[in-house]
């Protein structure tokens, strides 16, 4: 298990003693590679994880850490090295994948010995790229409500002897603040739930419950459109989650079926359990989405039909929110959709089940028509109040 090369030079390996059990063990299984080199960049011993991210191969090290040695033997201060993408041996290759970059920072120990560790930094640079994407998405998504606005003011002032210009202006002043409140706040629920925060203490929710709220929430823009909300049977389905987070996800994919569905249609939401999971599906007889669309629909700020957003206030956040809450609940969002015939938006959620109660040990108290214990003495009704 424990992976050492003890090579003695000169007589650097005599000043290396074997780390005690536990600590070979904790070596054993951590994420951080660790090699330690002698002044003339010999491995005097490494763990696995060395080996795994390239620190280390065949007992030798990176020419690059071995390039960096004189240096951190000299120097007090870390001696920081990139190694960039590392390709796992083939012994080791299976479900891990291949670490995209490697950072190693070489330290001094002290009488010529150099502590090297190493740390795969894929997953901090994918983080990176996203908050990245993130940022020039939502700073393109703010500028043209922020635009309109300033326009439309401007326009206000400009028409101020003119009351018909201002009024027009005016409503779509009120349109365009409307729209940017919706998306400050739907970025800041989406940054919440992309974030590093837990979610808050979950509680038991009922499906039905949450379906019901989220139709009076949709029944006001449905009626609107001509659109009929249809729900199924109640179901009693429970899961485990946060209530508010769901209700926000749920009244999304209502709200955007209706927006998606020609009048006089209907929008349907049904509720079922497969094995352990809980399905809450909503389908709409609208435009559908293209093969080649349905794998991005889920993505930030993505849109189906641009103009068709626009017409309808749309911020392209509401599925991403959709994914983000299902994930963070433990279950995913799927959809299914053909063009002409409608789309329907699934929410799987694992169910919750109570715990089966424990039968008490101790006997139920007597109860008018229960057996009698053995050998209690048997009351009669003409014996009633008699000692």
């Amino acid at each position: 298990m424990w992976r050492r090369w003890w090579i003695p030079v000169a007589d650097s390996a005599a000043r290396i003693t074997p780390p005690p059990l536990v600590e070979r063990r904790a070596l054993d299984v951590a994420t951080v590679g660790y090699a330690v080199l002698d002044e003339a960049g010999h491995v005097l011993y490494a763990n696995e994880r060395a080996d795994e991210l390239g620190l280390v191969r065949a007992g030798l090290i990176d020419r690059r850490i071995g390039e960096a040695v004189s240096r951190a033997v000299v120097h007090t201060d870390p001696v920081d090295v990139e190694l960039g993408p590392q390709e796992l041996p083939p012994d080791l290759i299976g479900p891990r994948r291949n670490p995209m970059s490697v950072q190693a920072v070489l330290r001094s120990m002290g009488d010529g010995l150099v502590l090297v560790s190493a740390s795969d930094e894929t997953e901090t640079l994918r983080l990176e790229a996203v908050r990245r994407d993130f940022v020039a998405n939502v700073s393109h998504e703010l500028k043209t409500p922020v635009a309109a606005i300033s326009l439309l003011a401007e326009a206000v002032t400009d028409a101020a002897d003119d009351p018909e210009s201002v009024e027009r202006f005016s409503q779509r002043l009120v349109h365009e603040s409307n729209r940017l409140s919706v998306l400050v706040n739907e970025l800041i629920v989406l940054s919440r739930l992309q974030g590093a925060d837990p979610l808050p203490d979950l509680s038991v929710v009922e499906a039905d419950a949450v379906i019901a709220e989220a139709v009076a929430r949709t029944a006001t823009l449905a009626e609107s459109a001509g659109i009929d909300l249809v729900t199924g049977e109640k179901t009693g389905l429970l899961v485990m989650g946060d209530r508010p987070m769901l209700l926000t996800a749920l009244t999304n994919l209502m709200s955007n079926a209706v927006h998606y569905s020609p009048a006089g249609t209907s929008v349907s939401i049904s509720c079922v359990l497969r094995e352990t999971v809980v399905e809450i599906s909503v389908t709409d007889r609208g435009i559908g989405i293209a093969p080649e669309h349905q794998q991005r629909v889920f993505e930030r700020f993505f849109r189906v039909d641009q103009a068709r957003s626009r017409a309808t206030g749309g911020t392209g956040l509401g599925l991403a929110i959709v994914k983000h809450v299902a994930a963070n609940h433990g279950g995913e969002a799927r959809v299914w959709s053909k063009p002409g015939l409608g789309s329907t938006f699934t929410l799987r959620l694992p169910q919750y089940r109570p715990a089966p109660p424990v039968e008490s040990s101790t006997p139920p108290a007597g109860r008018p028509g229960t057996e009698r214990p053995t050998g209690a003495p048997r009351r009669h009704a003409s014996s009633r109040g008699v000692q």
